[in-house]
């Protein structure tokens, strides 16, 4: 049986591994289980930072997103950024992401955020497929970094 919960410290490096496989697929990010497991301790146990959600199945973590805690002036209220989105290859077509992104949805409404953003390679089809279906629409906005 598959359980969704909110991820606790000892979750922290059955998620960067598959964090590795999120960053190997795609274009701006390369996996370093070190930096994600240090980013990842920076949210897990810090609420005021965000929440990491864990699907579990029979003892092993196969799915995760995050929900990064931000504020929208334009909205007046709390929102999300959705991060690290993934579940596990050999377990890809059962429905865990959708349980996934429909929890964490659940879950941000009813501690009273506004929206959750989120963001994907530009030519992810499949992913973009994915988030219109689960009730996210496209942006006109562009994206820009800086790296510090």
């Amino acid at each position: 049986m598959d359980t969704i919960r909110i991820a606790i410290e000892k979750d922290i490096a059955p998620c960067a591994r598959l964090l590795g496989v999120l960053f190997g697929q795609e274009q701006e990010f390369t996996p370093d289980a070190l930096v994600q497991e240090r980013g990842l301790g920076m949210i897990i146990g810090h609420p005021s930072t965000g929440t990491v959600f864990v699907c579990e199945r029979d003892g092993a973590i196969v799915g995760m997103v995050a929900l990064l805690n931000t504020v929208s002036t334009a909205l007046g209220s709390r929102v999300a950024i959705l991060e690290d989105m993934v579940v596990a290859p050999d377990c890809r077509g059962q429905g865990l992401g959708s349980r996934l992104i429909e929890h964490a949805a659940e879950w941000a409404e009813s501690q009273g955020f506004g929206r959750i953003t989120l963001l994907t390679d530009g030519g992810n089809e499949g992913a973009h497929r994915f988030y219109a279906g689960k009730g996210f629409t496209r942006s006109e906005m562009a994206v820009f970094r800086k790296l510090l």
